[in-house]
């Protein structure tokens, strides 16, 4: 159900549409065998084309490949425990202005993920080092939840390999709220 009433709030988040929620991002590290090792056993997915060198060079891949869920394993940064409470969750602080942060200072520090949806334009193969961009989508009119009051806020990260080609992109939606506004008319 949405809230009609004036909402300075949202008028003022969007100056970020279609602008980058932080800058571009390069992964820690490399996809790399041990890494997909403990993807596959923590899911046990045993597609032998993950690990079997020798089944891997067989298939269409002619050699291994990590599989495509991990792609945001690559870039995601080592989290900072310390004060994620204080963050609405968030592993790392965000240094950059941006929705996220402009509507925690407003007051809608609650977040919770909704959803995310990614799209693979390739397997990625031990070696890929990749790299990041992400811009704001949309931002939702205000909308009363048994939450409280908020906004769904949806961005699309792009991930590119060393040779600036997108090898996938992720869709993530999280709904900010203002935990203070449960059951009120705020």
């Amino acid at each position: 159900m949405s809230d009609d009433s004036v909402d300075p709030v949202r008028e003022e988040l969007e100056k970020f549409i279609g602008k980058p929620m932080g800058p571009p991002a390069v992964a820690p590290e490399a996809v790399n065998l041990p890494m997909i090792r403990h993807w596959v056993d923590a899911l046990d997915d045993r597609n032998p084309v993950y690990l079997d060198e020798s089944r891997a060079s067989e298939s269409r891949f002619g050699e291994v490949v990590a599989p495509p869920a991990m792609l945001q394993t690559w870039t995601m940064p080592s989290p900072i425990i310390e004060g994620i409470a204080e963050r609405g969750g968030a592993p790392t602080a965000m240094k950059s202005e941006n929705v996220v942060s402009a509507l925690d200072a407003a007051g809608y520090v609650g977040t919770l993920a909704t959803n995310s949806e990614l799209e693979f334009h390739r397997y990625l193969r031990p070696g890929d080092r990749l790299r990041t961009s992400n811009a704001l989508e949309s931002i939702s009119p205000r909308k009363r939840t048994s939450l409280g009051l908020g906004y769904f806020v949806t961005w699309i990260t792009t991930y590119t390999d060393g040779d600036d080609e997108i090898v996938g992109s992720q869709l993530f939606r999280i709904f900010k709220f203002d935990p203070n506004t449960i059951g009120g008319d705020s």
